[in-house]
């Protein structure tokens, strides 16, 4: 069975548990853990493995971390991959752990990918905590790193998901 097929089939059977329980925002997530466990059954039934490698991709403005997700029968090996930003403004925590908090998402969202998992219903992917999103001001620093992580290789997507956007600047984000 081609590699194409193997991953289609657990595509379709794939199911990893939000076991995971945020008492803040009162919510369960599922974590890169939970994904790479439930996974295993798979990878005996399919004679594949699974690997997840990261990437220090750019440090300036925001440290970069590519994440790529790779499932191979030995011949072939088909990807996926996320790439997250470390905060390094996030109150209460080290440098380590800035660094692992977004190394922890980047291997969800890569394994999310690759596996098809629908986190549109995780409200780990949606909670902003009760916090409304800032507004990205044209002419601001934010703006400008914004700018610059496009031009580095980063979505807007990714950039809606921390500010509100009017829609000529995120017209104007998408054109570079």
């Amino acid at each position: 069975m081609k590699l194409n097929q193997k991953l289609k089939d657990i595509q379709v059977k794939f199911k990893a548990k939000k076991s995971r329980f945020n008492s803040f925002g009162k919510y369960y997530f599922r974590s890169a853990e939970d994904i790479l466990e439930a996974i295993k059954p798979h990878l005996l039934e399919y004679s594949v493995t699974v690997t997840v490698d990261e990437e220090l991709i750019t440090e300036n403005p925001v440290p970069m971390i590519k994440t790529t997700a790779t499932i191979t029968d030995g011949t072939e090996s088909i990807n996926a991959t996320a790439i997250v930003g470390v905060d390094l403004n996030q109150k209460g925590m080290q440098v380590p752990q800035q660094f692992g908090s977004a190394s922890s998402y980047g291997k969800k969202y890569a394994l999310g990918n690759l596996f098809l998992i629908d986190d549109t219903q995780d409200s780990d992917a949606t909670n902003n905590h009760g916090k409304a999103k800032p507004w990205l001001k044209k002419e601001s620093d934010s703006f400008n790193k914004a700018v610059d992580y496009i031009k580095a290789g980063g979505k807007v997507e990714a950039i809606k998901n921390k500010y509100t956007l009017e829609p000529k600047l995120e017209e104007h984000l998408n054109s570079l």
